[in-house]
């Protein structure tokens, strides 16, 4: 009995050994076939995550300075041929849409603007009145008729009677659209091989004093993103009462390019609401009970003394 079962034991020790094995090969066979032979840890160390971004690009993209004011006195010439100063666009009480592009792009400028001119036609703000639009070339060599011909495109595409003054397209100097840039924290180059400038999609929307609120980025807009940004960024200096109302109850989400909930806001006024329904129920009752009690005090129960 004894030996038999020990022999019992000792093959289902050896069952599950073999079982074992044979998983192990498997899971070797499989790991040499579909997986990539492993470098040497010291190899695997010295080697860099792979750049895919065409050379083109490299050096392209945008560093955010929030809060920073722009350089108001840079001079460049409107499209009718005027020499102005970037502070020309600013004081008047109202935020400011402000994008570098240039008229001979061939495809992201049109695109870009295309998409905030129709968006801003749904906006329920006309430009000029509660906000302007200022879209710098960053094309040096780019002609003042070219950024009129553009300035008519948009202004025809925005679709809002007597707007023509609240769009501004200027050109101006490197130096000038240099500065800009880099207050902007914008980041373009020339790829001569193109014939054209490699840049980000992006505009940002100053305060009325000039300093930058936003940076918005993209080729298509939400339109009510696009209202409650602009009453943002004119510190409530324009909108409606319920536009600034929305702001107090939602924050801006960079991350997600819209205005979320914003919970502390919606707590306080959750609790407001509560206040005032638990003051309004108890004046019901005090008020019935009064009532109740001048009745009472007036015209006693038969009986009563």
């Amino acid at each position: 009995m004894n030996s038999g079962r020990m022999t019992r034991e000792n093959v289902d020790r050896h069952e599950n050994w073999l079982a074992r094995l044979f998983v192990v090969v498997l899971t070797v066979a499989f790991g040499a076939t579909n997986c990539p032979a492993q470098a040497p840890s010291s190899e695997v160390d010295s080697l860099e995550a792979p750049d895919f971004k065409p050379k083109e690009l490299k050096g392209v993209g945008v560093e955010e300075h929030l809060e920073s004011l722009l350089p108001l006195n840079l001079k460049f010439r409107d499209d009718e041929g005027k020499e102005v100063r970037l502070k020309d666009y600013f004081g008047k009480g109202r935020p400011v849409v402000l994008s570098m592009n240039y008229s001979s792009c061939p495809m992201l400028c049109n695109v870009q603007l295309t998409g905030l001119a129709t968006a801003l036609g749904d906006v329920p703000l006309v430009a000029g009145t509660e906000y302007d639009v200022v879209s710098v070339s960053i094309d040096p060599a780019e002609k003042v008729e070219r950024a009129a011909e553009t300035k008519k495109r948009y202004v025809e595409l925005y679709g809002k009677k007597n707007s023509s003054g609240g769009w501004h397209f200027l050109v101006g100097d490197q130096d000038s659209i240099t500065q800009l840039a880099q207050a902007i924290g914008f980041q373009y180059h020339y790829v001569e091989s193109r014939k054209e400038y490699a840049h980000p999609a992006v505009f940002v929307l100053a305060s009325p004093d000039g300093k930058i609120s936003r940076y918005v980025y993209g080729v298509s807009f939400d339109p009510k993103v696009l209202r409650l940004s602009l009453v943002d960024a004119s510190e409530g200096r324009v909108g409606s009462t319920t536009d600034r109302f929305l702001l107090f109850c939602f924050h801006y989400d960079a991350a997600e390019g819209k205005f979320a909930p914003k919970a502390r806001n919606l707590m306080k006024i959750g609790g407001a609401v509560t206040v005032v329904g638990m003051a309004i129920m108890l004046g019901f009752f005090w008020n019935r009970e009064w009532r109740r009690k001048v009745v009472t005090e007036q015209h006693p129960p038969i009986g009563v003394v």
